[in-house]
């Protein structure tokens, strides 16, 4: 049995009360929201979705502040009864860390990511993120069609904003979830999707 199993086994109740997980989220509580890191933490989740130790492939922990997203801009006045004080939004945290750790890197597409810790008012994840215009990245087969996507993360293609989507599940119940809930209402309502012209 290999290293990365015990690995993997120890992550599914790590010691959350020890002094070493302790001072690792105060060290963190004091870093910016998105820093790049030389090596994953946890080594065995990223290998298991894609990371690779080579040249074109980086790290990122996002931290995310946990509970409600206020609506921007309410400071007083009139405004719309549905007009809410709180956005409710459909995507979870982790792809709300994507999204930023997307927008700190924009030459980096977003190949997956995975939980690392949580305490009383953050949520942190670590981001895979692939530079898509890096040599080594095209010269390999398996990961060179990266390099030909774009805005994966904001177009619901990774794995989080799939879930959102609801593509997780197939069959019986969820035949309205695909291409997209938006397309399946267009064509039974019989509308035409409006296209942007080009500029």
């Amino acid at each position: 049995m290999g290293y990365l199993k015990y690995m993997r086994e120890a992550w599914k109740r790590p010691k959350q009360n020890s002094e070493m997980w302790r001072q690792r989220l105060i060290s963190w509580r004091r870093e910016p929201s998105t820093v790049r890191i030389e090596k994953p933490t946890r080594i065995d989740r990223a290998r298991s979705l894609g990371y690779k130790a080579k040249q074109g492939y980086m790290i990122v922990r996002q931290k995310v502040l946990r509970g409600g997203h206020r609506r921007p801009g309410q400071h007083g006045g009139r405004r719309p009864k549905t007009q809410r004080r709180y956005l409710a939004l459909d995507i979870n945290y982790k792809a709300i860390a994507e999204r930023r750790a997307s927008a700190k890197f924009p030459n980096c597409e977003v190949l997956n990511s995975y939980w690392v810790a949580k305490d009383g008012k953050n949520y942190w994840y670590e981001i895979i993120l692939i530079d898509r215009s890096h040599p080594a990245v095209k010269a390999d087969n398996s990961i060179s069609w990266i390099s030909k996507q774009k805005g994966r993360v904001n177009r619901g293609l990774t794995s989080a904003g799939k879930k959102s989507r609801g593509l997780r599940k197939k069959g019986k119940g969820s035949e309205k979830t695909r291409p997209s809930r938006n397309a399946t209402y267009m064509r039974k309502a019989g509308r035409q999707r409006k296209v942007r012209p080009m500029r």
